[in-house]
């Protein structure tokens, strides 16, 4: 039997614990879930609990499952080299060793890669973000596809809902990025500075609609909250995002905890060394297409 152990975050205080239950781990389907509250294989800062209670931020809630009972990962391509996954928000890309929760590793591992070497991620996603996420499934895959995103011979393109409208409406911003490792966190200055990294980020307006822009944005450089962190000291933070963002704006809007920001396309030059891969173009819609269709449904410009 295994076990992901997640954190009750601000927006799932007061909640029931059975829907956070769903949210935390959504590769269950209903009957596993039935099976669980039967068994009462949920426990609450340590102790079984019913499915029935309220929970409260900061409470540390652990589910026991079978792993037959997960359903696999969308994948958006796969070959002997490689799997594409569309990675969800709210699941991490590798497992963290201090709270021994459930990763995309693990769920592949387990199902697609189970007779075979892990799978190795050629790339990160935040938590939060949602989108195309690249693994590679053998060694070789592995040192040319960290070669590509090193040399950066790849297109990379992201979408979010940013507050307010951009000016000018397309540009490539410059910035210095440092990094708060014990904060969990970074902090974007104008100037360099000793342990600041140079940043890259380029945006362009795709809509705009009642004081929100979609954006596509194109990450240059590939820092740890580079786009979030960056788009927020441009004045325009990510809508959802609780950490750089607009908390009373993420309120106001329903959308707290729920980060506006997919990686949609991804296309890879990887020199001939993986030619099933080279020239193709991967894209999707971002989980949050359906809010800004009927934002600029309601606020025609």
């Amino acid at each position: 039997m295994a076990m992901i152990q997640a954190q009750i975050g601000e927006s799932q205080d007061g909640r029931k614990l059975l829907q956070c239950v769903r949210e935390i781990l959504p590769e269950l389907d209903d009957a596993a879930i039935r099976r669980i509250v039967q068994h009462r294989d949920i426990k609450l800062d340590g102790k079984r609990v019913s499915s029935n209670v309220s929970v409260h931020s900061g409470q540390i809630v652990q589910i026991y499952y079978l792993d037959k009972e997960l359903k696999l990962p969308e994948i958006v391509y796969m070959d002997p080299d490689v799997i594409l996954v569309n990675k969800r928000a709210g699941i991490s890309v590798e497992s963290n060793p201090e709270d021994h929760s459930a990763s995309l590793c693990d769920l592949l591992s387990r199902t697609i890669c189970a007779n075979e070497q892990a799978p190795i991620p050629c790339h990160r996603l935040d938590n939060q973000t949602s989108g195309l996420l690249l693994f590679a499934r053998n060694q070789h895959a592995a040192d040319v596809l960290q070669r590509v995103f090193m040399n950066r011979t790849l297109d990379k393109r992201y979408t979010c809902i940013v507050r307010g409208g951009m000016k000018p409406p397309e540009a490539t911003c410059k910035a210095y990025l440092l990094k708060d490792s014990e904060a969990g966190r970074v902090r974007i200055i104008d100037h360099e500075t000793a342990g600041a990294k140079t940043i890259l980020t380029a945006y362009k307006t795709l809509e705009a609609h009642d004081g929100l822009s979609l954006l596509s944005v194109h990450l240059i450089t590939g820092r740890t909250h580079q786009i979030r962190a960056h788009l927020a000291a441009l004045g325009h933070p990510i809508l959802g995002d609780d950490v750089y963002g607009d908390r009373q704006l993420n309120r106001t809007r329903h959308v707290q905890g729920k980060l506006m920001l997919c990686a949609t396309l991804l296309c890879l030059d990887t020199g001939g060394e993986l030619p099933l891969l080279d020239g193709k173009v991967f894209s999707i819609q971002p989980p949050f297409q359906s809010i800004w269709s009927k934002i600029s449904q309601e606020n025609p410009s």
